[in-house]
């Protein structure tokens, strides 16, 4: 569990609180740019004063049922070892159907194509959020027109840029800087409200509903829009290991829930006087002096937003690779202290192409918003679904509690969802794309890897028979220690059986190591590792992870330390198997997967830097698998 789940004091409790602000709320906080603006853009919805008392309704009773009841009032309690997200929630809900093996491979499965279009949201939201920031300048200085996409690419750029050095020396400036935003988001809207207090009666659901009522097309469409005011709602369930549940609901609740209302509202406010500022509201409401800085500081806001996705894009893919999900890929820690600041090169340059391409793809904002949704809706209603056999199998909550509760979101969700299904040909396809090409990744890669461990296992010789039949007369001895890495306990490594051919020698102590990666955030020290003796001097090893733990297996052979087996530094060799995967026609996959398969496992990133092994004592003996 994560340190930052408990805070001491309340100073400690005030720091996480302003650093949530600016990790977990920069996207939320930022929707206001354009959520209100896309409900009216395009001329579906008019600015009657009906309309936006009705539209000002539905994102209040929106913000309020889908961030403050569903996620910050229930799915923060659906904590795995304090540990949140989507592939924390599926380790969750597949735990709980562990006895129901079909029902545990589809909600695998669905929770495969929900982290897929995560990373169809990661490319849209820093697009749109930038993009939206600086087509202020466009309010300020029409004549700046033509600079707006130069300066979003040059901004996403250097954002992208700087991600190798780390978030350490700039991230303190993060909650600070978004409490400003925040600030400023009152500032804007409160003026608005005092000028036009009649805004507020649209808190009265009765709004929404007449909307609605009245409008029961034109109100549909116009969800897929509403929707926007809550785009990063997921991220308060994904960050809670980083600061907790108490910080993220105070800041939720005490800053950033007010902020968001009040401007909203304000917007409302002015529209209902100006209806003609529904071409970009959030910026005329400022005076006209204070545009160009609102610019540079809504640039600063939107930065900070794409950053804390980014860093959730590194933190998945870490998690998806370690459970076997995705290829071993490099992984570089930007920090001696926290853990949980890495740097994915291969994803971050991923992600920045993609960026780049829908941006020159849709050129604004209102066109990215075409896009942006599909996502977003698909993994809120993923979300709902694994929460419901969360609290029903895992938490033992009687049925009908549970349908009522998650059945109620899920309704919501879908509607929200079907609402955006209108715009798939608009733009909601971008996103749809990239997910499913990252779902047929990851599907090959967990099927690949399934059928190379059934290919291996079949060949495979059971250990204790083949030490046996070793030691019947035994080959030569030398001095030192023998690390083998085995995918699987009990049967002979491949390189154990090469270098014996190739080699005609066996070192004087072998240790055999399986390293495992289990469905919970974290495993211990005093959980970390197992040992069985195999006679002759060989031992059986053990090595139990997390999906946020670092499998780092030298560190964790040192709890060996004072139970017989030496593992002196420069005594000690590592010996691994380097498979090279063959596709043949068969019963496997379908040929052209199968040749993915082994383009995949071919540029996979080396076992020995994913386990962090060290480089100067590693054995790699090559071996083909056919599948």
């Amino acid at each position: 569990m994560s340190k930052a789940n408990t805070p001491k004091t309340p100073a400690a409790l005030a720091a996480l609180t302003l650093g949530a602000l600016g990790v977990v709320y920069g996207d939320i906080g930022t929707s206001p740019l354009y959520a209100l603006k896309e409900v009216f853009h395009g001329g579906h919805v008019a600015a009657t004063s009906a309309n936006i008392l009705g539209v000002l309704s539905l994102i209040f009773w929106t913000m309020t049922i889908i961030v403050s009841v569903k996620y910050v009032l229930l799915i923060l309690r659906a904590d795995n070892n304090g540990e949140g997200g989507l592939i924390a929630m599926l380790a969750l809900a597949t735990t709980a159907v562990k006895d129901k093996p079909a029902l545990r491979n589809l909600l695998m499965t669905v929770g495969l194509f929900g982290t897929a279009i995560f990373y169809g949201d990661g490319v849209i939201t820093p697009a749109i959020s930038v993009l939206s920031a600086v087509e202020g300048l466009e309010v300020a200085a029409p004549q700046l027109h033509g600079v707006v996409i130069p300066i979003t690419l040059l901004v996403l750029a250097g954002l992208f840029a700087v991600q190798r050095f780390g978030t350490g020396g700039i991230g303190k400036f993060f909650g600070p800087i978004t409490l400003v935003w925040f600030l400023v988001l009152v500032a804007l809207g409160l003026p608005h409200i005092v000028a036009n207090p009649s805004v507020l009666v649209a808190m009265n659901p009765a709004y929404a509903v007449a909307f609605f009522a009245h409008n029961p097309t034109v109100a549909f469409i116009g969800l897929g829009a509403v929707v926007l005011c809550v785009t990063g709602g997921e991220a308060l369930y994904a960050d809670m290991g980083h600061f907790g549940k108490k910080p993220i609901r105070i800041a939720w609740f005490g800053f950033v829930m007010p902020a968001l209302v009040v401007n909203y509202f304000g917007q409302g406010a002015m529209l209902l006087n100006h209806p003609e500022a529904v071409d970009n509201p959030f910026f005329l409401m400022a005076p006209t002096w204070a545009q160009l800085p609102l610019v540079g500081l809504a640039t600063a806001a939107t930065v900070i937003a794409s950053q804390a996705l980014i860093t959730a894009a590194f933190s998945v893919t870490k998690q998806a690779i370690q459970l076997g999900i995705l290829p071993r890929m490099v992984v570089r820690h930007t920090s001696v202290r926290e853990t949980g600041q890495i740097y994915v090169p291969f994803v971050n340059w991923g992600l920045f192409a993609f960026i780049v391409l829908a941006v020159a793809l849709f050129k604004t904002s209102s066109d990215l918003a075409s896009a942006y949704g599909i996502a977003v809706t698909l993994d809120m209603t993923i979300t709902t679904l694994m929460t419901f056999f969360v609290i029903r199998y895992g938490w033992k909550y009687p049925l009908l509690p549970c349908l009522l509760a998650t059945g109620f979101f899920f309704v919501i969700d879908i509607t929200f969802f079907a609402s955006n299904m209108l715009k798939l040909i608009a733009g909601g396809w971008f996103p749809i794309v990239i997910g499913i090409g990252m779902f047929t990744l990851m599907l090959t890669w967990v099927q690949g890897r399934k059928l190379m461990g059934e290919r291996l296992r079949d060949e495979a010789i059971d250990l204790n028979s083949f030490l046996d039949a070793v030691f019947l007369h035994p080959p030569t001895r030398v001095e030192g220690t023998a690390v083998f890495l085995s995918p699987d306990t009990g049967l002979t490594p491949n390189a154990l059986m090469h270098n014996l051919k190739h080699n005609k020698v066996l070192h004087e102590h072998n240790v055999f190591i399986t390293v495992r990666h289990h469905e919970v955030p974290w495993i211990g020290f005093d959980k970390r590792i197992e040992m069985e003796p195999l006679g002759h001097d060989c031992w059986q090893v053990v090595l139990h992870f997390g999906f946020k733990n670092d499998p780092d297996v030298p560190e964790a052979l040192k709890l060996l330390a004072g139970r017989g087996i030496p593992l002196p530094d420069m005594d000690t060799s590592y010996f691994l198997s380097r498979d090279i995967v063959i596709p043949t026609f068969g019963d496997g996959m379908s040929i052209w997967r199968e040749k993915l398969f082994a383009s995949m496992h071919r540029n996979a990133a080396a076992a020995a830097d994913f386990l962090n092994l060290p480089s100067n004592r590693i054995v790699e003996l090559g071996a083909k698998v056919e599948i």
